[in-house]
């Protein structure tokens, strides 16, 4: 969510990416549960047991990459990969994480409270036999489908628009408290995929970028350690939007850290990349073939991964 003063860019961003899905047959997304046109994964694509989205909030990449603020996301953005060139796709927060998850921006309102019914990532995880969890810190409790509560913030909770969950007392059940995947963790019954949800202290949103960098190191540095995801597992961080003046591709120029141990070294692209390739290599690496929205023609990440 923007603060006050960026508001006013919200209509100028709707037009510019409005115009840009428009030529997609994708603008909105009300009514349409795919585009007809999917690009299959590349010969080669890998696939992990695990994967996990952190989402941090409201900066850009200039503020991240090289800032004495945030030291851990940087030595892993130094150790692991680094997209040089990915642009969120709108502003406010809301649109940017519907693409994470429908392919779409969907809606450009943050108090948005509607159901989403298009296509997305938990009905093609559930329809290829995998399992997901949102973790969401400060989440009042597990399956929590309603409004903001504390530093909890829905828009930044996709999944709870979607009628996959809305209408399965079962697939709600995986919104689980943060507290949760310390748990999970522990006992390796970490799912296929995982969204981890700061809350708004912690995803550098209200707090600083250094209390952002702590929360990171306490919380998934035990993560990137342990030995399952060690074996096979993939970690991206990135941010909803950059907090700018300037649109930049619709949301602004972004950080996003590719982490895994089969992840090339040092690695920095220059591949123009957005929310939407994301999406795309969530599923990709969890073995599934079909992307919702745009995510089914987006630029595949799989430079990022050694023998490409």
């Amino acid at each position: 969510m923007l603060k006050p003063e960026f508001v006013h860019k919200t209509a100028l961003a709707f037009l510019v990416i409005c115009g840009f899905a428009a030529l997609q047959l994708a603008c909105g997304g009300s009514g349409l549960s795919s585009l007809s046109v999917q690009t299959p994964p590349p010969a080669g694509q890998p696939t992990f047991s695990h994967v996990v989205l952190v989402m941090e909030e409201n900066h850009s990449y200039s503020d991240v990459i090289g800032s004495s603020s945030m030291p851990y996301l940087n030595s892993l953005a130094s150790q692991y990969g680094l997209a040089t060139q990915y642009f969120a796709n709108a502003h406010p927060s809301i649109p940017n994480y519907l693409m994470l998850t429908t392919g779409l921006t969907e809606t450009f309102d943050d108090g948005f409270t509607g159901v989403i019914s298009d296509d997305n990532v938990v009905r093609e995880l559930v329809k290829a036999g995998k399992t997901w969890k949102a973790y969401a810190e400060s989440l009042p409790s597990t399956g929590y489908l309603s409004s903001d509560s504390g530093t909890y913030h829905r828009s930044h909770n996709p999944f709870t628009y979607l009628s996959d969950v809305q209408n399965s007392s079962a697939q709600a059940a995986n919104i689980v408290p943060f507290t949760q995947f310390a748990t999970d963790l522990a006992n390796n019954a970490l799912p296929q995929y995982s969204l981890i949800v700061p809350n708004l202290n912690d995803d550098a949103h209200d707090g600083s970028l250094a209390q952002a960098d702590a929360w990171l190191q306490s919380n998934i540095a035990p993560l990137i350690a342990n030995s399952a995801f060690q074996s096979s597992g993939l970690l991206i961080i990135t941010f909803d939007e950059a907090e700018d003046s300037e649109l930049n591709h619709g949301g602004g120029q972004v950080p996003t850290v590719i982490v895994s141990s089969s992840a090339k070294k040092g690695f920095q692209s220059t591949t123009l990349y957005q929310h939407q390739s994301t999406l795309r290599l969530i599923l990709a690496g969890s073995g599934v073939t079909t992307f919702p929205g745009l995510a089914g023609t987006a630029p595949d990440m799989t430079e990022f991964f050694t023998g490409h």
